[in-house]
């Protein structure tokens, strides 16, 4: 299993191109994930300030938890929609396994 650095780094990239498209396309039909993008947006803030140290980003996880509903994909969205909340959940895991 991966630690939460390893994680981040795996899927930063493609989060990087998918959260603003998805934000885009499904904004408006799902706001929910502008808060999904906010909240995200807040994690990368705090990995940015200290980019060698494991960011104390619980507040933010448990956040997109509960906007996601724990990651639950809704039943109308593309599969960039379900990307992002696998890499999300991937990184969620993988930060409080370590």
């Amino acid at each position: 299993m991966e630690n939460f650095n390893q994680s981040f780094e795996k899927y930063k990239e493609k989060l990087a191109l998918y959260v603003p498209v998805v934000a885009r396309v499904h904004g408006k039909s799902h706001p929910e994930f502008l808060e999904v993008q906010k909240a995200y947006q807040q994690i990368i803030e705090k990995i940015n300030q200290n980019p060698n140290t494991k960011p104390e980003i619980t507040n933010e996880l448990t956040k997109l938890k509960e906007i996601t509903q724990n990651y639950q994909l809704p039943q109308d969205t593309c599969e960039s929609y379900e990307a992002v909340y696998t890499m999300l959940a991937q990184i969620d895991k993988a930060y409080f396994l370590y």
